[in-house]
């Protein structure tokens, strides 16, 4: 019984269909490839690409054209720069990191501004 279930249960797609758009899938791809190479205000939107196609006479849903767009582009485009991950390692002693701070301290019931001095060692990620 569902009620007795201890574990959460969920729904996790296995296989995401292929967009089907028939033969108008090589319009569409030789649409991306031409303008692939124009300035990215000059290019076309999946809706807009997907308005033409129906002008050609398509008439399935923009949801197939939409992934067909996703997919060519992840296909074509390069891998993007901002997935790049660099892991920093420092030996012990080597770098910190160092910075003035502000803070309000209670001295014998007076409120004063100091200025403190803060170090963070880079390789054990302590502070002093």
């Amino acid at each position: 019984m569902h009620l007795q279930t201890i574990e959460a249960l969920g729904y996790v797609l296995q296989h995401q269909p292929a967009p089907k758009l028939g033969c108008f899938q090589a319009i569409l791809e030789n649409w991306l490839q031409t303008e692939r190479h124009l300035p990215k205000t000059q290019r076309r939107t999946a809706k807009r690409l997907f308005d033409g196609l129906q002008s050609e006479g398509y008439r399935g849903t923009n949801d197939s054209v939409q992934r067909c767009v996703k997919q060519w582009k992840a296909a074509q485009l390069p891998p993007s720069t901002q997935s790049a991950f660099v892991p920093l390692a420092f030996v012990p002693g080597d770098a910190c990191q160092f910075d003035w701070s502000q803070e309000q301290v209670d001295i014998e019931g007076v409120v004063q501004t100091v200025k403190v001095a803060n170090f963070r060692l880079a390789y054990s990620r302590g502070c002093l």
